[in-house]
């Protein structure tokens, strides 16, 4: 996986997605939300076990910013103020391929700790 590298990286025009096209020519649409809820920053993942938090609230996110981190990922800032997860260009591959199956695990922890997608007040 380290010989993959993006070719092209696209913010929809809604925001709410990032399509990714690989030089192995495999293409992706990230939703906003599944790469905020699941964002590799430390806010997200912790600092070490059993310190990963589950973010309600998200369904609406956009993405603010997309900027470039050394030649190996980038920085996303999203609307909501959140810009501290660096997604490197193996784990941007990870969220195309595998990114159902994960965000359909974040819905399993929302709904076994009483949450919610939906916004709870106004968006900052």
């Amino acid at each position: 996986m380290s010989e993959l590298w993006p070719t092209e990286l696209r913010v929809s025009k809604d925001r709410r997605s990032l399509a990714v096209t690989f030089n192995d020519a495999a293409q992706y649409s990230i939703p906003a939300e599944t790469m905020r809820v699941l964002s590799p920053s430390a806010e997200v993942q912790g600092h070490g076990p059993g310190q990963k938090v589950t973010v309600p609230g998200k369904r609406e996110v956009g993405i603010a910013t997309v900027t470039p981190t050394g030649n190996y990922a980038i920085r996303i800032g999203f609307d909501d103020g959140h810009d501290s997860g660096i997604f490197t260009w193996v784990y941007l591959r990870e969220l195309g391929e595998t990114g159902s199956d994960l965000f359909a695990a974040y819905e399993r922890e929302l709904a076994d700790k009483g949450l919610s997608r939906d916004p709870a007040g106004p968006r900052r």
